[in-house]
């Protein structure tokens, strides 16, 4: 890579014959974020002749000479627009040589001062012959300490990953979340689906966890089983969620994948996928309803699951419970769904259904009368016996003492 750097007068960085060969937003810059008055304050910094930061440009091409923006794009923008005319200077600027300007845009300037802004300098180093690692190199270290967020940094750097997750953040899903792509948040969120694919289970999906799983899936294969899992349980709700669904934030679009992922590894899911759409709407019409609630005379697992989407929600714990809470919801909304492979016996989540629907009593009967057990200290008992044809379902599920258990068994 070889680099040059050249003063360019902003009135030729302006000129549109030379903007329209100047990419601002290649894909591993953010957008535009600078407010109206960090735009200001960088033409009144112009104006009064102090200096700015030089920027750098990566040539991309020749005859005519092309050129992407590795750093400085929000003062080219800002640049940009005031010779556009798109902004004043401040209300409250101060004079400059004695000469009024505030709330001046460029075609009010005395002819000095517009003068003073066309020939002023600006330093652009060029870098040539660069390759793509390189230049994602560069803008991170130019980055360094400015207030970039993770997922901004995570954009920029090399590797196949980044790629994949860039490529996921442009499915058909996301066009049904409520939430913007500001600052790469939908990004953001793919790269947390795939995290949560790569670990098969909930984990914690920090910003530490993502550069994590970047660092070292540099060589991701965008056709493994891993990819080719995120993307089918996307289409799954892409078509689920046909609009955009107010009630999938973030933290729901979360949880939810982990449910549906779940169903499809372990139940006969396709008995219940033309019904996740309507019970997901009924979950959160319940929980916004807990939710204005008081703490006494809400339901306390309402409670407790309602206290977990409001912190911490990229971490394990939060998720797991989110994730269980829902699931054995939906169990018990839809009791006779199978588990595959006529498994014999019932899962963690099913088990969970079946105590807290029969409130933990033995529904046998038979060496008791119906006595409280605790968790733990429990049978989950098929109602009609596997052996019989019984399936692994919460509907054909009962609390049973373990005496009341082993005597039907003996029996």
């Amino acid at each position: 890579m070889k680099i040059n750097k050249k003063p360019y007068p902003l009135v030729t960085v302006s000129a549109p014959n030379i903007r329209q060969n100047i990419d601002t937003n290649p894909d591993y810059q953010r957008p535009s974020v600078w407010s109206l008055s960090q735009k200001q304050l960088l033409i009144d910094t112009i104006l009064r002749g102090y200096d700015i930061p030089k920027v750098y440009w990566r040539q991309t091409g020749t005859k005519p000479d092309k050129y992407e923006v590795v750093d400085g794009q929000q003062r080219l923008r800002a640049i940009w627009d005031y010779f556009d005319g798109k902004y004043g200077l401040p209300d409250d600027a101060e004079p400059i040589d004695g000469v009024e300007v505030a709330g001046l845009k460029i075609n009010e300037l005395t002819g000095d001062l517009f003068s003073r802004i066309s020939v002023y300098n600006i330093d652009v180093v060029i870098m040539e012959d660069s390759d793509e690692d390189e230049v994602r190199e560069m803008f991170l270290r130019l980055q360094n300490g400015t207030s970039l967020k993770a997922q901004e940094k995570r954009n920029a750097m090399p590797g196949e990953m980044r790629n994949f997750v860039k490529e996921l953040a442009k499915h058909d899903f996301f066009k049904r979340v409520p939430f913007s792509d500001s600052r790469f948040t939908h990004d953001l969120v793919a790269s947390q689906l795939v995290c949560l694919e790569i670990a098969g289970e909930p984990t914690n999906i920090k910003n530490t966890d993502l550069n994590r799983m970047y660092k070292n899936n540099q060589k991701f294969d965008s056709n493994s089983a891993v990819a080719k899992s995120v993307i089918r349980i996307l289409n799954y709700l892409a078509s689920a969620f046909p609009e955009v669904t107010p009630e999938l934030e973030r933290y729901n679009v979360i949880a939810l994948y982990c449910v549906v992922a779940e169903l499809q590894r372990q139940y006969a899911f396709s008995e219940i996928s033309d019904k996740i759409h309507d019970w997901f709407i009924d979950f959160e019409t319940e929980r916004r309803n807990q939710d204005l609630l008081d703490e006494e005379h809400g339901d306390i697992e309402w409670v407790t699951y309602i206290g977990k989407t409001k912190s911490s929600t990229d971490a394990q714990d939060s998720i797991n419970s989110r994730m269980e809470f829902m699931l054995k919801h939906l169990l018990n909304k839809f009791p006779t769904l199978k588990l595959k492979d006529s498994q014999r016996g019932f899962t963690h989540l099913q088990k969970l259904a079946i105590y807290r629907r029969d409130k933990g009593i033995c529904q046998l009967k038979i060496k008791c009368d119906g006595k409280k057990v605790m968790w733990g200290d429990w049978h989950c008992d098929h109602i009609l016996a596997h052996t019989n044809g019984g399936a692994s379902t919460v509907e054909n599920g009962q609390v049973s003492c373990p005496e009341c258990n082993l005597s039907k068994g003996a029996s």
